[in-house]
């Protein structure tokens, strides 16, 4: 269902809500960004945690008021167990509604697993608007790249775009590409699609780092490890080697697990990227020609309003 303004989002003074399909009084020409989000994925945190829900709550904001860009609201989808169990287990289904912490970063909140199907659903409704030629992204809680078959980790409960990659393979819309520029490893999207006919995963991450993992390639899993701390060039190259890579393997769909971290400010990553950079890659997502959706994973920082502004500008640049 499409709404013409955001999700009502707490703790926010109450603005004028915009035009159908657009935010604020935006000129541009350029059809909108298909943003799919839903206020209940606000309802739950971890007091000090860094992934809180002010998170997707500023940066929907940031959105309403832009004049940059359009932007069409919509909902999740709902999911069936059919799409869950391609990437998961029946075992990590069920451990999902038990109240027992996962690990240290990882707590087991009330309706965890509610909250996780609509992030699995944000990404198959994204899904379904880049297969309909629109710009998609996922602005949702909880992240997913870290979850694998079996395991909740990593602030992840879901697989939420392992999950929407399989789909499009389900509906034959490959080769499918998943591409993480999350500054964390997406150990658990490459568990899930290794070896895998017709797809392929690529990152781009800090290592050493959690999870530890991601240190090589292997099979259709192409990895692009940069040291902590290395500079703004470096990232960009490892950005740009895996950016060569993708276009190698000739996608007939892209998803991206868009994570923030890898930014100069964040207090969880060690990058050095700037808000420039992630314009870039937009720009670079956009002119592979191709459908392209994706969805929020990490970034902790308070500019990440402005990360995700400027990567959709990219996205949609002209």
């Amino acid at each position: 269902m499409s709404h013409s303004h955001p999700p009502r989002i707490p703790s926010v003074p109450a603005v004028n809500p915009p035009a159908a399909g657009s935010v604020g009084a935006a000129s541009v020409a350029a059809p909108p960004v298909t943003i799919v989000t839903d206020e209940r994925c606000l309802a739950y945190h971890d007091a000090g945690h860094p992934e809180h829900p002010a998170r997707v709550r500023r940066t929907a904001e940031r959105l309403r008021e832009t004049r940059v860009l359009s932007v069409a609201w919509v909902e999740p989808l709902p999911v069936t167990r059919e799409q869950l169990l391609r990437a998961h287990s029946p075992a990590l289904l069920e451990r999902l509604l038990l109240p027992r912490d996962f690990d240290n970063d990882t707590p087991a909140h009330p309706e965890i697993r509610a909250h996780a199907e609509r992030s699995v659903g944000g990404a198959l409704r994204a899904l379904q608007a880049a297969l309909a030629g629109e710009t998609a992204f996922s602005l949702l809680r909880p992240p997913g790249h870290h979850a694998t078959r079996d395991r909740a980790m990593g602030f992840c409960y879901l697989n939420s775009i392992a999950i929407a990659a399989l789909e499009a393979l389900a509906l034959k819309a490959g080769p499918v590409a998943v591409f993480d520029f999350d500054t964390h490893h997406g150990n658990g999207t490459e568990e899930i699609l290794l070896d895998r006919p017709g797809c392929a995963f690529f990152s781009v991450h800090q290592f050493p780092s959690y999870p530890e993992t991601g240190a090589a390639s292997r099979g259709n899993a192409f990895n692009y490890p940069v040291r902590p701390r290395a500079t703004r060039g470096a990232y960009r190259d490892a950005l740009a080697a895996g950016l060569d890579g993708l276009r190698r393997f000739r996608p007939g769909i892209v998803a991206v697990s868009a994570g923030f971290d890898a930014f100069c400010g964040d207090p969880v990553g060690q990058g050095k990227l700037e808000v420039e950079d992630y314009r870039w890659l937009g720009i670079a997502f956009r002119e592979l020609g191709v459908p392209v959706f994706s969805i929020l994973e990490g970034g902790y920082s308070r500019e990440l309003p402005e990360l995700v502004l400027a990567y959709l500008a990219g996205l949609t640049a002209r």
